[in-house]
């Protein structure tokens, strides 16, 4: 098969190892790809938002299945664009991915769905925005409707901070137009997990528990970024809980898009806070999420490329998906100043060295490759991940491996997985 594999992060590149051990895989394009991913395959200089050069590539290439890394292109319809040229895509058609494109929408199909979310209401009106703020009790969550790179989510702790953050998403812009609509609900407190889940329309298969690390400081602090490590399985949502879970959170809005003749093939990320009364969705994502993927791929056992097409196809009820039993956990390795501004260049050593340690891949992100040398160019530089016999052992190895790597400004959170460790 042909494939061709859009986005150019730490997740694509391990997409890309992964869909290159398929014997399945015949040849493999990165649009635009990384410097780890033009190890796996042929990276391909066209943009992800790029709808028209990508299809007009995946028609010229003969391509057999486009897998779709980053949102973006999904919202922009990437995948209904494929499908009127009948080439096959992992991910969901432009109506679905609004789930994730706008925070109201998934509001309303979590409400529609009866699935467990913080109350909220929507506005595109500042002043009866500001009308309903004044109204709440602190604090509150303040988020831009349309996609804002991971940062249009503002917690707010008082009415004047929340007035200030109204002003500068919906009158100041500064998301764009993805702040002309935002959403308030109420802050949830409680413990965050990821729970992803490979779904066919109607069938779903969860994968195992992770929890992503969002903000830039240890102990949870500073602004957040786009996650600066993840592990595998979370301990606060344990593998006896992943049936129940998946039946309150992931089924519903599943079986309500099937209903609603928008059937939603990809992968399905619930975001979840763990409050005094249980899970709540948080938001849903409809891809991979970064850094979650790169531990949970390195737990899967099973050919991803029979999966995606079993997705595709609409039988993923016919694949055994088999997990490795071993933990797993990533650390990610960033540029100095990231999530602000921050250098690119830099010339990184000791990949190699890394994964000489068993059980570790050094996923690239923020990467390119120039006259035989890895250099960065990203925020986020390298996804350092191991598996090990249980939780302790993945992070030791990992923590192993990063201390092998070297760049100028190299920036890590040295407490990626305690939280796990703690729970026991």
């Amino acid at each position: 098969m042909n494939i061709l594999l859009v986005g150019s992060g730490g997740r694509e590149h391990a997409l890309a190892w992964k869909i290159r051990q398929s014997p399945l895989t015949t040849t493999l394009y990165i649009a635009p790809g990384n410097g780890g991913t033009a190890l796996e395959g042929q990276n391909v200089d066209i943009a992800p938002d790029d709808i028209p050069a990508l299809v007009d590539f995946a028609i010229s290439k003969s391509i057999d299945l486009v897998v779709v890394g980053p949102e973006l292109p999904l919202v922009l319809g990437l995948k209904n664009a494929l499908e009127e040229k009948n080439i096959p895509c992992f991910g969901p058609g432009a109506y679905a991915a609004q789930l994730e494109g706008s925070k109201g929408f998934a509001k309303s199909m979590m409400q529609e769905a009866e699935v467990p979310t913080a109350d909220f209401a929507v506005f595109d009106d500042f002043t009866m925005a500001r009308e309903y703020l004044e109204k709440q009790t602190m604090p509150v969550v303040i988020k831009a409707d349309g996609l804002a790179a991971g940062k249009g989510v503002v917690i707010v702790n008082t009415v004047q901070e929340g007035v200030t953050t109204l002003r500068e998403m919906m009158e100041d812009k500064v998301f764009g137009s993805a702040g002309t609509r935002v959403v308030i609900e109420e802050a949830l407190q409680g413990e965050e997990a990821s729970f992803l889940a490979f779904c066919d329309g109607r069938t779903v298969v969860a994968l195992p528990s992770s929890q992503d690390h969002k903000r830039i400081g240890e102990g949870d602090t500073g602004p957040n970024t786009g996650g600066m490590g993840a592990y595998s399985p979370a301990p606060i949502l344990p593998r006896t809980d992943y049936q129940a879970t998946s039946d309150l959170v992931l089924k519903p809005i599943i079986q309500h898009l099937e209903a609603m003749d928008h059937p939603f093939k990809g992968i399905l990320y619930a975001g979840l806070m763990y409050t005094d009364k249980g899970p709540h969705v948080l938001e849903y994502n409809v891809r991979f999420g970064d850094p979650e993927c790169q531990p949970l791929l390195a737990r899967l056992d099973t050919d991803i490329v029979e999966i995606m097409l079993a997705c595709v196809e609409g039988r993923l009820d016919t694949i055994d998906i088999v997990i490795k039993p071993e933990h797993s956990l990533c650390v990610v390795l960033a540029a100095k100043g990231y999530p602000g501004s921050y250098e690119k260049g830099m010339e990184i050593s000791g990949i190699d060295d890394a994964e000489a340690i068993p059980g570790v891949k050094v996923f690239q992100a923020g990467t390119r490759l120039e006259n035989g040398k890895t250099l960065c160019n990203g925020g986020r530089v390298l996804g350092v991940t191991a598996l090990g016999k249980d939780l302790a052992e993945a992070k030791d190895k990992a923590y192993q491996a990063v201390n092998k790597i070297a760049f100028n400004g190299k920036y890590f959170r040295g407490d990626i997985g305690d939280k796990g460790l703690s729970r026991g």
